[in-house]
């Protein structure tokens, strides 16, 4: 696994923007949300402006504090967080019953951190769905360094138009690219979303697209750790240093000497800033129980009369 440092950071703030614009950009995506004055419909209206600027904001923010898999999992006693991620991953892939050889589309795929281990436990080839361009070219870039991009690509594409025909993929997964939650205007901003749905309105949608749905489980309730422990300022971890207190407070200033000494561009504070109030949204969503990033099901077409 690569572990992206300082200058990485400095170079990667603004993905695909001109360095230059990086701070207009900061305006423009902030102004979509509903704390400065930005109504839903608009967000949902221009959900692909927003969903690129804000990943080309902040994708190497994500990669410097988090690694290469954008998401949570439900974690061990014992368990460090990283160790956490693989397993949910691996767990993905023995749902799905995938075989060797077989196709797997990721929804949402980041820079492919999922993915490449999707691929490598369960032998399979794995194609990642991104509609944001910076994204792509870290994640092939990520895939030469880890050895699999004779296995593992990605499609430039918005999700809810996807350009393959039916039956293309053995299996497809998502991994936290959509969240749900009742009321979360904090989280909506510093994680990119138009909008937050509850988990009954997505099982819901399942069943009205024609889904079979196997099971599902909020993977919150019962998980030994929260979910949100990598994000409590009151929880210390050496392995995990960089999501710390201490370490954000390190991360935040290096930020400010970077930008202030012209590495990084313009803004990048501002994007650490968002992201920080994120960061204080999702601790306090969990713990008030009103807001999940691990809740799973899994669903299936119904098999057709010739099956």
């Amino acid at each position: 696994m690569s572990k992206a440092g300082a200058l990485d950071l400095a170079s990667g703030v603004g993905g695909k923007i001109e360095k230059n614009q990086v701070l207009s950009a900061v305006e423009k995506y902030e102004k979509y949300h509903a704390c400065y004055g930005g109504e839903e419909e608009e967000r949902k209206a221009n959900y692909t402006d927003m969903f690129n600027k804000y990943y080309d904001l902040v994708t190497s923010f994500y990669e410097f504090g988090w690694g290469e898999s954008f998401h949570f999992a439900p974690r061990w006693k014992g368990e460090s967080f990283q160790e956490s991620i693989k397993r949910l991953q691996h767990f993905l892939a023995l749902q799905l019953g995938v075989k060797p050889g077989q196709k797997v589309l990721d929804v949402g795929c980041g820079i492919g951190g999922p993915l490449r281990e999707f691929a490598r436990f369960s032998s399979t080839s794995v194609t990642g769905l991104n509609n944001n361009e910076y994204q792509i070219s870290r994640g092939k870039e990520l895939n030469r360094i880890a050895g699999v991009d004779k296995t593992c690509d990605f499609v430039k594409a918005d999700f809810m138009k996807m350009p393959f025909s039916d039956n293309t993929y053995d299996a497809v997964y998502a991994i936290q690219a959509t969240c749900h939650a009742p009321d979360a205007a904090e989280i909506e901003i510093g994680d990119g979303l138009p909008d937050i749905r509850s988990t009954s309105k997505c099982l819901e949608a399942l069943k009205q697209a024609g889904f079979e749905v196997i099971w599902e489980k909020d993977f919150a309730v019962d998980s030994p750790l929260p979910w949100y422990l990598p994000l409590d300022k009151s929880h210390f971890s050496l392995s995990n240093f960089r999501q710390t207190a201490v370490g954000r407070f390190l991360t935040k200033n290096l930020v400010v000497a970077l930008e202030f000494v012209g590495l990084a561009p313009k803004g990048s504070q501002r994007v650490h800033d968002f992201l920080e109030t994120a960061a204080e949204g999702l601790v306090e969503g969990g713990k008030r129980e009103i807001f999940t990033p691990i809740y799973f099901f899994l669903a299936r077409k119904p098999e057709s009369d010739s099956q």
